[in-house]
């Protein structure tokens, strides 16, 4: 059950050795493929570990673990172009809590997931820790959005 070319029209980045890093915010740089199993519901999770921006403020650079959680409808986020997407982050700035924010907008906008969560572990600066969660649901998942909306309230780091 492989994948042929027709299946992925919209994959460019993956495999083209010619990858151009954007130094902006880009999300024109998402790319999708089909889902072949919509009527699965499956859980696909993301794990950027050097995730960097900088303080709209001072222009410091900001460092975080971004975890990205969805459950797929008929479009998938292919994992080179989201590798690159989150990399335009590097000379934007914003604060925490606008990337988190902005990650999850995006994404969903560009694939209707059924259920869509990104998670910034960030590093402390002068002392404090920011952990940002925003999260998606479709009409069916409501009760998920809640659910790990509450649940993402911690003491335990």
């Amino acid at each position: 059950m492989s994948r042929t070319d027709n299946e992925m029209p919209g994959v460019t980045l993956l495999g083209n050795q010619a990858t151009k890093y954007p130094s902006e915010y880009a999300p024109e740089v998402l790319e999708t493929f089909i889902n072949k199993h919509p009527d699965n519901e499956y859980l696909v999770t993301f794990t950027c570990p050097e995730f960097t921006s900088l303080c709209p403020k001072t222009g410091q650079p900001d460092f975080a673990r971004i975890i990205i959680n969805y459950i797929p409808r008929e479009k998938m986020v292919e994992s080179k172009s989201l590798k690159l997407y989150l990399f335009s982050f590097r000379n934007h700035g914003d604060f925490h809590e606008d990337c988190i924010n902005i990650i999850m907008k995006d994404l969903v906008a560009l694939m209707n997931p059924r259920y869509l969560e990104v998670i910034g572990l960030f590093t402390p600066r002068g002392g404090i820790s920011i952990y940002p969660f925003a999260n998606y649901g479709d009409e069916e998942h409501q009760d998920m959005v809640k659910a790990r909306m509450l649940a993402s309230f911690r003491n335990d780091f």
